[in-house]
């Protein structure tokens, strides 16, 4: 599903018009983008848990040359965990 499917069938589902549906999607990105950054966790009681998680330095391989070893940086990296509700909606 794309960003715009998603807008039309929230707006089909809602009832509010496809404009304001795009507004409030943005809004929710960026304001689950800026908690992150700023080290919070975002929870969405039902759905899951979004958080920033620390990813150590290590040592991969250049794909283009196995041979070759590089270096990968330390890293925060964006993380969701589902919620009991959701998890359970898609098992049954």
């Amino acid at each position: 599903m794309t960003k715009m499917e998603l807008i039309d069938a929230l707006a089909k589902e809602s009832g509010l018009s496809r404009k304001d549906v795009d507004k409030l999607l943005d809004a929710f990105v960026n304001l689950v983008t800026n908690k992150l950054k700023a080290g919070e966790k975002v929870a969405v009681t039902g759905f899951g848990t979004f958080s920033v998680t620390e990813r150590k330095a290590r040592t991969g391989v250049n794909p283009q040359n196995p041979n070759q070893k590089i270096q990968i940086p330390a890293m925060k990296v964006p993380k969701f965990t589902a919620g009991k509700t959701f998890k359970e909606a898609l098992r049954g």
